[in-house]
């Protein structure tokens, strides 16, 4: 399981920012308000040795009333909820007395806590943090997160002790299906159903889910694991202190998987943390699909409008194949269980060299990229990167000038290429080293075609032409 880490901190100290940057993302709002950030943001972190879900929050503040309470009740969740916490102070504010409150509720948690001096662009670490030594929470360490200084190794930090946990082998063949979705949205009726027993709780109560729960079974053949994750539901609503594991156990669902089902309830619309939650498996390159659950309970002549908003809703991922089922009466689950085995498949699929370089040059007879600066963006060859998702490395010249366009272009004709079904597609370039930055260097000039070479001072002695004089002029045979 992925290691969980909160920040954590009086509000205006900086957490977004530093959140913003662990991600890569934009994700948290960030202004010079004080409190802006209220309910728990989650993300991927992409800073650091290891991967982990990193949990942005509101703020501890003593004596808290009306919404600065419910700020800090989401805060305390988040610590409860987290591994390890950084605490994030403004190192050029000092140490005052807010900062030492919440020094207290972190060593009372009893987890593992760096203290991070935030805005210390321009400072002596030394000075800036002489009185943070008083919490005895450890050497503080210096960052600037809006200038991202000193980010890495506050991480390396944080993380020290933690090793990357590999995958189970693949090799066993089993495929990891991660069931994800708001409460009470038929996610344990879809695993019993799939498992043919009652396996796990299914109510008409939200919530009655509480963690992820691992079932391994086999079906037509193949061997799988189910995940059967607690209900994501809108933060602002979550009071129950035994739910406040849900939504990063369920990101460590996603990192799990090789297949991530989205389960909506077709009698709702598509809420906001619904398309969150599928961004961020997005995010993670999982092949998905989504279910429609309840779909015997529409009348005929709703269904047609419904797969229109649903189409509008989620084109962000247009590959995701929709299926309209019913957990409860088995309607449309064994198509629903096929087309997961097909995505697995496609996920882990190998792409040869010579094939993916031949699609590369079909795709640039079919359309160019554009012109940069007058000249012609030129991509060579292509290989395979990766695996879950499928990752094509695409080697060329002025790559980094390639637009997002025409990446999706490449994107999706290898998707459909290769058919691979229900999975994000990943196209990264790397850029050729220019064998003439050699000479610029000093190094030893490459030959030119023919097997000629530029002599010292730039002439050159042509094939079978006259020997010229110093002042160019060629000489005169008597």
């Amino acid at each position: 399981m992925l290691p969980v880490i909160a920040l954590v901190g009086r509000p205006n100290v900086g957490k977004s920012t530093l959140f913003n940057v662990l991600t890569g993302t934009r994700d948290a709002i960030v202004a010079d308000v004080p409190g802006l950030t209220r309910d728990r943001q989650y993300g991927f972190g992409r800073v650091g040795p290891v991967p982990y879900v990193v949990i942005d929050t509101g703020g501890l503040i003593e004596n808290a009333t009306g919404l600065e309470a419910q700020m800090r009740a989401q805060t305390e969740r988040a610590v409860a909820e987290a591994d390890r916490l950084v605490f994030v102070t403004d190192a050029r504010a000092g140490l005052p007395p807010e900062d030492q409150f919440v020094a207290r509720e972190l060593r009372r948690s009893g987890k593992p806590v760096t203290l991070a001096l935030n805005k210390a662009e321009g400072l002596d670490a030394d000075v800036a943090g002489a009185d943070f030594h008083a919490l005895a929470l450890g050497e503080p360490h210096a960052v600037s997160a809006s200038h991202g200084q000193g980010c890495e190794s506050l991480m390396e930090q944080v993380l020290s002790g933690l090793t990357p946990q590999p995958a189970e082998s693949d090799a066993d063949g089993a495929i990891r299906i991660a069931i994800i979705g708001r409460p009470n949205v038929g996610k344990s009726t879809l695993v019993n159903r799939l498992l043919g027993e009652e396996r796990v709780i299914a109510s008409e109560q939200p919530g009655t889910t509480r963690d992820s729960i691992l079932v391994p079974f086999a079906r037509d053949g193949r061997e799988f694991v189910l995940i059967d994750t607690a209900g994501v539901r809108r933060r602002a609503r979550v009071a129950d202190v035994v739910e406040r594991a849900s939504v990063a156990k369920t990101l460590q669902a996603i990192d799990e998987a090789h297949v991530v089902i989205l389960v909506l309830d077709a009698h709702d619309t598509v809420a906001e943390q619904d398309a969150s939650v599928l961004g961020l498996a997005l995010e993670r390159g999982r092949a998905l699909i989504i279910a429609v659950n309840k779909w015997d309970g529409i009348p005929e002549e709703q269904r047609a409008e419904i797969q229109r908003q649903l189409s509008l809703k989620l084109d962000f991922v247009p590959f995701a194949p929709l299926f309209f089922i019913s957990a409860r009466h088995g309607t449309g689950v064994g198509e629903l269980m096929k087309s997961a085995v097909r995505a697995f498949e496609a996920a882990m699929r190998s792409l040869p060299t010579r094939e993916l370089t031949r699609t590369l040059e079909h795709a640039l007879g079919m359309h160019q990229p554009p012109l940069v600066h007058g000249r012609r963006i030129k991509l060579r060859y292509a290989h395979q990167g990766g695996r879950n998702p499928p990752r094509i490395v695409i080697h060329g010249n002025q790559t980094a000038s390639v637009p997002e366009a025409y990446t999706r272009y490449l994107a999706n004709l290898f998707r459909k290429t290769y058919d691979l079904f229900a999975t994000p597609v990943v196209v990264e370039y790397r850029t050729d080293a220019n064998p003439y930055d050699r000479e610029r260097r000093g190094g030893r000039a490459p030959r030119r075609k023919g097997g000629a070479t530029r002599r010292k001072g730039g002439a050159k002695r042509r094939k079978g032409g006259a020997p010229r004089r110093k002042d160019g002029a060629p000489r005169r045979h008597r």
